[in-house]
């Protein structure tokens, strides 16, 4: 019995070009702030700070697919893995943007000074 040796260079690069990619446009908007995505808010927070965020999850997402084998485990085994993740991250999303808003306003509205 042999065992055919497989390289993975080319998938390594690909890897490395998608997250680089990526990379690369957060650093460029984060560089250039462009006014219509920076002044503009959805949902209590703008355009730009939600492109982060999909950006920042889509990177997460693809390190696990990619360096966790992921892409080749069965689809049971790949939800119970992603779908608790993203459950997660969206709701800590919620609590920090609602506390944070909450906090905000409480500092903007009242006679507390900004002490930090």
């Amino acid at each position: 019995m042999s065992h055919v040796h497989v390289s993975n260079t080319g998938r390594i690069w690909k890897v490395f070009g998608i997250l680089s990619a990526v990379t690369i446009i957060e650093v460029f908007l984060g560089i250039l702030k462009p006014e219509f995505l920076h002044m503009n808010n959805f949902l209590g927070m703008n355009l730009l700070n939600w492109i982060f965020y999909a950006l920042t999850i889509y990177k997460a997402y693809y390190i696990v697919w990619a360096f966790m084998h992921m892409e080749g485990e069965k689809s049971s085994l790949r939800s119970a893995v992603v779908f608790p993740l993203i459950f997660l991250i969206l709701y800590i999303l919620f609590i920090l943007l609602t506390e944070g808003d909450y906090i905000y306003e409480v500092f903007k509205n009242s006679t507390i000074k900004w002490n930090f």
